[in-house]
């Protein structure tokens, strides 16, 4: 990995790094880099499989899904996986998946109350 200096850097290489195209103030929409291509269509394929998993890269898709349609949230994916095997190798770990309710534990009660988690809970549970 010393080819590359950061994940950044492999991600913009894998053509998988978010864009940044801004014009006045404003945020473009524009289409990813042209990067490896082959790398970054199996990048892209696997992130679609995760999506029917129970891992956090599956809870991370179905997410950004919502807000941003699925093409774009398995990119976004294909991404976390790249830069997620780049620090595997790099510190020689192994990987530990942090859990499909991750996110959800990373809101405060008091969100979660005002959001209207405990009765979707408890109407889920009934």
């Amino acid at each position: 990995m010393s080819r590359f200096p950061s994940a950044e850097h492999l991600a913009a290489w894998a053509g998988v790094a978010p864009g940044n195209y801004e014009s006045a103030g404003k945020t473009l929409s524009t289409n990813t880099r042209k990067g490896n291509r082959s790398l970054r269509t199996i990048l892209v394929q696997a992130a679609h499989a995760l999506a029917h998993t129970k891992t956090y890269l599956a809870a991370q898709f179905r997410r950004i899904s919502g807000r941003r349609g699925k093409k774009r949230a398995a990119v976004a994916v294909a991404h976390s996986i790249l830069t997620i095997a780049y620090h595997l190798i790099s510190r020689q770990e192994p990987y530990k998946d942090l859990g499909a309710d991750y996110f959800d534990k990373q809101r405060p009660e008091s969100v979660k109350k005002r959001l209207g988690f405990a009765l979707r809970k408890a109407w889920l549970s009934s």
